[in-house]
């Protein structure tokens, strides 16, 4: 099962990490807890969109790249996976 919320934290994640930026500095540029952050980078908690677009700002990346990354993540998960047969075993 694809969980949005896991995803949209995966890439909120990857954009801070990328950054070099801690929880508590991003955190505190989007008004929201450390706490309640670290829940939507883990997928733990659905972020309203007011929020995301304050971590968004927060981060200085647009929710489109955001949503870009999310539909990138679920089309991987959602990719088939093929199995090859041996039939001659």
């Amino acid at each position: 099962m694809i969980l949005l919320r896991s995803h949209i934290g995966s890439a909120l994640r990857a954009s801070r990490v990328s950054q070099g930026r801690t929880l508590r500095d991003v955190a505190k540029s989007a008004r929201v807890s450390l706490g309640y952050l670290s829940e939507v980078e883990r997928g733990q908690k659905e972020a309203s969109s007011e929020l995301l677009n304050s971590i968004c700002n927060a981060l200085d990346v647009s929710l489109g790249e955001v949503l870009l990354m999310v539909a990138t993540q679920v089309r991987t998960h959602e990719a088939p996976t093929l199995t090859v047969v041996d039939d001659a075993a």
